[in-house]
């Protein structure tokens, strides 16, 4: 497919609606050129007269057209024309491939976060809906989903506002190792079961700990508290319990942590999780575990590279119920390769059956780092049932007393969907709320970390980027840690 603007520039947000149709497909791109291929191709153009703007899009999908044309005389900006190149396409598309999107032409990550600022700007409900189908597209399903989401976080960090001071942060620490790598994975982790990687593993932990180390005196400084601690990867039960601890320990007598209401450590891979490392890290201060099986399906676990069984998922689960966490989570994927409505369905019963107090249902994303590919497709959709498989999840998990707390999407995921975090009734995750909405500063240390610094008042967010792989890391150990000096400046430049 060939994407060809004339008259504008809107690569990046035309590229991202076109990828809700074809999110398998590779895209050619072409600028100001007329001269059209003889089939499949999009051409956006954006003619200004001297009194009014004519936008248009023309299509081809396997030598198949459809123009689809629009006129305004208010000489609109930059980003309303984005929208409504963005919409004509959706219907040109609609038209010529049968196919729609529950999200409509939303693209962004956080469509919640819209729904918000709507909300604080004073528009009803109802306004609010109307925007959201009439201008986007977006269905009443997802809609609902928007709305109870935005519920469900204005509930819990009220409840949090009573209670907590000004000066809290999020701290994120990354372990960037896994036993393994799976095939849908596109994080930045590496398998520990090779040597090479092994042999990483305790130098990465010692720097680590100096970073803690330092960070903490910046923070100290400012008068920052950490609210929440945030165990992420990778799988960080790739460590041994020693590991942990050392960690643990270090962040405790590094940082004020009386104050910290929910310490998460992701145990996501259940062959990494033993008994002496979930009794560790309970004695330690975790509070909240993640336990994943993705699926319950040993024939799809299999497919994707998970080296473990269901079975073993529901004996980790079980170990950490005897450990008495007070929250654990599990995250599944709908759309995985071999997957089926009726195996995702007995995941979800499987899942649900278990009560725990958090489930993430999360939607494949194909990504260019992740070893799946689209071996499925037609005319460059992939051909999943994820829908399906979502909305299953959806009704299961409502009737069974859970309420979506977060939601996000990714590029080039299934259907266009979604991954949402479920909850039962103030279970709610803070991290994942802040990180999401963009609320509350989060300062991330180790490898392929990123500091995020949040002046709400303001309207200003700053990033800080660590170096992404282990070895970097560990081998520019010091030039980040001069890159810690942006917090200090960031907080000075907000006082």
């Amino acid at each position: 497919m060939k994407l060809i603007f004339s008259g504008n520039d809107y690569k990046y947000e035309l590229e991202a609606a076109a990828k809700i149709f074809f999110p398998a497909q590779k895209f050619e791109f072409a600028f100001d050129a007329f001269d059209l291929p003889e089939r499949d191709f999009l051409f956006f153009r954006k003619k200004q007269f001297k009194n009014y703007c004519l936008l248009y899009v023309y299509a081809d999908v396997n030598g198949v057209r459809c123009r689809k044309a629009a006129r305004d005389f208010c000489m609109p900006a930059d980003k309303q024309c984005e929208e409504e190149l963005a919409r004509l396409m959706y219907l040109a598309l609609k038209q010529l491939t049968g196919r729609t999107s529950e999200w409509g032409i939303l693209t962004g990550v956080r469509p919640v976060k819209r729904v918000n600022a709507l909300i604080k700007e004073g528009r009803s409900e109802k306004e609010i809906a109307g925007i959201l189908k009439e201008r986007y597209y977006v269905s009443d399903e997802k809609i609902a989903a928007a709305f109870d989401t935005a519920y469900t976080q204005e509930r819990c960090l009220e409840k949090h506002r009573t209670m907590k001071k000004d000066n809290g942060f999020e701290l994120y620490i990354s372990i960037p190792f896994c036993p393994s790598r799976c095939s849908y994975c596109s994080f930045i982790s590496q398998s520990a079961a090779g040597n090479a990687v092994k042999k990483l593993i305790p130098p990465y932990v010692e720097q680590l700990c100096e970073e803690i180390k330092y960070t903490s005196m910046i923070v100290s400084k400012i008068g920052l508290v950490p609210e929440t601690i945030y165990f992420g990867g990778g799988t960080p039960t790739t460590l041994s319990a020693a590991q942990l601890e050392r960690i643990m320990k270090t962040i405790a007598e590094s940082f004020d942590i009386s104050d910290v209401s929910e310490y998460t450590i992701e145990a996501g891979r259940p062959d990494t999780v033993t008994e002496e490392k979930l009794c560790c890290i309970k004695e330690n201060g975790c509070t909240r575990v993640s336990i994943n099986p993705q699926t319950l399906s040993d024939e799809v676990l299999k497919r994707i590279g998970r080296e473990h069984t269901a079975e073993d998922f529901f004996s980790a689960f079980e170990a950490a119920r005897k450990v008495k966490f007070d929250t654990i989570n599990t995250d599944i994927i709908a759309g995985l390769p071999g997957d089926t409505p009726q195996s995702f369905e007995n995941t979800i019963n499987g899942i649900t059956a278990l009560r725990p107090e958090n489930i993430t249902v999360h939607t494949l994303s194909i990504k260019r780092s992740s070893r799946i590919n689209a071996t499925e497709e037609k005319d460059g959709a992939l051909v999943q049932p994820a829908r399906q498989m979502v909305k299953c999840a959806a009704d299961k998990l409502y009737s069974s007393g859970y309420m979506p707390y977060y939601l996000y999407r990714q590029k080039n995921m299934v259907d266009n969907l979604e991954n949402i975090g479920w909850s039962l009734k103030d279970r709610e995750s803070l991290y994942n709320i802040c990180i999401m909405e963009e609320i509350k500063t989060i300062i991330a240390l180790g490898a392929a970390a990123s500091t995020k610094l949040v002046d709400i008042k303001n309207g200003r967010l700053e990033r800080i980027f660590n170096y992404k792989y282990p070895a970097d890391y560990i081998a520019n150990f010091q030039l980040m840690l001069n890159r810690k000096k942006e917090i200090e400046d960031f907080y000075a430049e907000k006082k």
